[in-house]
């Protein structure tokens, strides 16, 4: 079973287990400022699920691909949408600053 940290917090999960919602039920605070309240559920359209993930996870795909391409976001950045993205071996995810995870600045790590 994968092992997966985040927010100083380690915990394992199936082979393929979507990241958001491992994060989610494990306590990992996924969301910035107010999109606690306001985000796509995990559809993959609001973008504010974004994490730096280290490990072996999927390759990201379409709607993932096009989201991190509108602004805030950039396709040059190494981030994924955690509602888009599983787990398929050992990871490390990182949070970084602002409503979309989008800055420079990391709010927390594995």
């Amino acid at each position: 079973m994968p092992t997966v940290s985040a927010q100083g917090k380690t915990f394992t999960c199936e082979t393929g287990a979507n990241l958001r919602k491992v994060l989610l039920s494990n306590g990992v605070d996924l969301y910035n400022e107010g999109a606690k309240v306001i985000n796509c559920l995990g559809f993959g359209s609001c973008g504010t699920c974004a994490v730096e993930v280290q490990g072996e996870v999927s390759e990201p795909k379409g709607k993932e691909k096009f989201r991190l391409s509108l602004p805030p976001h950039s396709s040059k950045s190494n981030l994924r949408l955690a509602c888009q993205t599983q787990v398929l071996g050992d990871v490390t995810v990182t949070k970084h600053e602002g409503f979309w995870g989008q800055k420079a600045e990391t709010k927390w790590q594995g």
